[in-house]
């Protein structure tokens, strides 16, 4: 009898199977993470930090909402994943992660960063 959660022991494949879900389940967490954080960061930058300058606010606003947008976006592109790489595993088979994608979101968080430097070193 095979217990729930448990591998079958007649089947030799079936530890690494488990082990590859539970890979996934803890890649999906951390896009959860990542996230997580961008959503901080925007609360900090965008609504904290303008709270403590007496000077313009507009661009930590904006830099709060550009990192609240990356925030979605991460959410997002986790849930796509997640699904993508459940069914694939349910397949016997892999689902690469578009370069495209992380080209993007590359892109997007370096830029991100430069401004923000940008903005503490000359507002």
């Amino acid at each position: 009898m095979v217990v729930r959660g448990e591998p079958d022991s007649s089947d030799p494949d079936a530890e690494v199977r488990r082990r590859t879900w539970l890979a996934a389940e803890r890649t999906w967490l951390a896009w959860w993470r990542t996230g997580l954080g961008a959503a901080a960061v925007a609360v900090g930058v965008g609504r904290l930090v303008p709270g403590l300058t007496k000077g313009t606010t507009w661009p930590l606003q904006l830099l709060g909402v550009g990192y609240g947008m990356l925030a979605i976006a991460i959410f997002v592109v986790g849930a796509v994943r997640e699904r993508r790489v459940a069914a694939a595993l349910s397949k016997g088979s892999y689902d690469r992660l578009s370069s495209l994608l992380v080209t993007w979101l590359t892109i997007t968080g370096v830029g991100l960063s430069l401004v923000t430097l940008a903005v503490i070193t000359f507002a």
